[in-house]
């Protein structure tokens, strides 16, 4: 069997490599490497591909999270809620704008914040909502608008996963006040190396955020607030001007090969494994393609990745611990049991391979290995 990485640039890379390299010597010979033309120009075009006005590009996706927040309005003292099951980084990015994180559950079936939960955290010191569009899927725009115009919260969109995903009707980044995204290598859309922006049709907020981003000094050498130094590199816009084009596509693919997994893992369903649902149809962008080994499977999931990689099929865990048990963020006061749906999918998920370019035979012999894993496990070694 031909081994299968868990995630491949090269069919993204290598046909490009010359509009490529040919973006990166025209910032060399410009020499406009701090906030360049074609951070400009990027910001612009991703602004328009997320259906807003405004983008602003800053160092990483982390930073968006954090400054977005900051230039809509969070303050210290402020309550922002945000799901249990996401990266850390939405955490930090909550942490690092000052306000005080609410962590609430998340939906069994999607792995999306559940907003039933969240309603219920809403508290009088609640300002936003940080919805995460986890894997690639949206969470309901619909009822998201509906419990923060209920309850008068700022939503303020994590869609570090979401390029270009889409939902009844609207576009990640589109729903709320400002959204965060992030540019590292293998996301939908990757740069070579760290980047993000946050996007916005709010002017006041983006005119914030460039502030933000440079020291809080709207011009220069004038600091008229508590900023800091994250920039887009115009090397990395450069490259994300060259790929902007090809995401619709390269999306596209992410999705048949879902379907493809979705079509041949039906049988496993018996057997405890199945997928994380997909409630957005082609909306869904497939940053991964997530599974649940559920405790009715005859193997356990550490067996399972053991197996794949022993034939060559990387496989990862997205995420193995809570928000609220990493160790880091215990002094936030949540325990083991707060969350039970998050901490229940960290124990039973299973990311596939997924990246354009993957072929419909890959996908077979990733769940050919599944289904004879699951069907016929593998013996126990003697103690």
């Amino acid at each position: 069997m031909t081994k299968i990485p868990f995630v491949d640039l090269s069919f993204q890379h290598e046909p490009l490599i010359a509009q490529i390299e040919q973006a990166l010597l025209t910032v060399l010979h410009q020499g406009d490497f701090i906030m360049g033309k074609a951070v400009a120009e990027f910001e612009t075009a991703f602004a328009k591909a997320c259906g807003v006005e405004y983008g602003v590009g800053v160092a990483c996706g982390t930073d968006a999270i954090a400054l977005g927040l900051q230039a809509c309005g969070i303050r210290p003292g402020d309550e922002v809620i945000l799901p249990a099951n996401t990266f850390v980084a939405t955490l930090i990015g909550v942490l690092h704008a000052g306000a005080t994180p609410i962590l609430v559950d998340c939906n069994p079936e999607t792995a999306l914040i559940d907003l039933a939960a969240a309603e219920k955290a809403i508290t009088e010191q609640t300002t936003a909502i940080v919805p995460v569009h986890l894997y690639g899927q949206m969470v309901s725009p619909k009822q998201l608008l509906d419990l923060a115009n209920t309850h008068n919260l700022i939503v303020f969109e994590d869609a570090a996963q979401a390029h270009e995903a889409s939902r009844e009707g609207y576009k990640a980044g589109s729903i709320g006040k400002a959204a965060a995204f992030s540019f590292y290598p293998s996301k939908n859309l990757g740069a070579v190396g760290d980047g993000g922006m946050v996007v916005t049709s709010d002017a006041e907020v983006a005119k914030k955020m460039r502030s933000l981003r440079n020291y809080g000094a709207p011009q220069k050498y004038l600091h008229v607030e508590y900023g800091t130094n994250s920039r887009l590199d115009t090397l990395q816009a450069a490259v994300l001007n060259v790929k902007l084009p090809h995401l619709q596509e390269w999306n596209t693919q992410r999705n048949i090969a879902a379907q493809e997994y979705d079509r041949l893992l039906e049988e496993l369903r018996s057997h405890g494994i199945f997928p994380i649902q997909n409630h957005s149809g082609s909306g869904h962008i497939y940053h991964l393609y997530v599974i649940r080994i559920s405790e009715t499977c005859p193997v356990d999931r550490e067996t399972i990745q053991t197996e794949l990689a022993a034939v060559g099929i990387q496989s990862g865990i997205h995420y193995p611990l809570p928000c609220h048990l990493q160790p880091a963020y215990q002094y936030l006061g949540y325990q083991e049991g707060d969350f039970p749906n998050s901490e229940t999918l960290s124990k039973q998920i299973l990311s596939l391979p997924m990246y354009p370019g993957l072929s419909h035979t890959q996908i077979g012999q990733v769940v050919q290995k599944l289904h004879s894993i699951a069907i016929s496990p593998p013996a126990a070694i003697p103690g």
